[in-house]
């Protein structure tokens, strides 16, 4: 059995924990509290996380709008379907909950698919942040309302129109 390697990764909305192993990266999770140990942030990251913290880095640089990486998330098979649904939303582009369930299939999901969205283990490389509600609003987000405003503002900035 390979063991999970962790490492910890401060991106500008928080301290990224990112757990895998040789199989794929399994999570990405955002702590609510950054006092985590600068020694844990200085750690020597495992070979098996270097990329997904390099993909990270360049993510929040601006220079990648995904992600090449194995991912290995454990979830139900409904789940990882939801998830898999998440990957085929441009990056800078949003769709509501609605659209997501019409796109698997049963728009009576949308509380199923919503859910899921709510449980997705892999924070940014597995987009969860660009499902909004019908009417706009940035309904649920469990790294919280503002860290998914601040990733739509991020992969959408408001560009600055000449004025000549």
């Amino acid at each position: 059995m390979q063991e999970t390697q962790i490492t910890y990764y401060k991106t500008p909305i928080g301290i990224a924990k990112i757990t895998g192993d040789k199989n794929g990266i399994q999570s990405v999770s955002v702590l609510d509290d950054d006092v985590v140990a600068a020694e844990l942030l200085n750690q020597t990251v495992p070979f098996c996380l270097q990329d997904c913290v390099i993909q990270l880095e360049e993510y929040f640089k601006g220079k990648r709008a995904s992600f090449g990486l194995t991912v290995n998330p454990k979830g139900t098979p409904f789940q990882i379907k939801v998830w898999k649904s998440l990957l085929k939303i441009p990056y800078g582009k949003t769709k509501s909950y609605l659209e997501q369930s019409k796109t698997l299939g049963d728009t009576k999901a949308i509380r199923a698919v919503a859910t899921a969205n709510g449980k997705n283990p892999l924070w940014i490389i597995i987009p969860c942040h660009r499902v909004i509600g019908s009417d706009g609003s940035l309904t649920g987000y469990a790294g919280g309302i503002w860290r998914k405003k601040w990733l739509l503002a991020h992969e959408n900035p408001v560009k600055q129109q000449s004025l000549f």
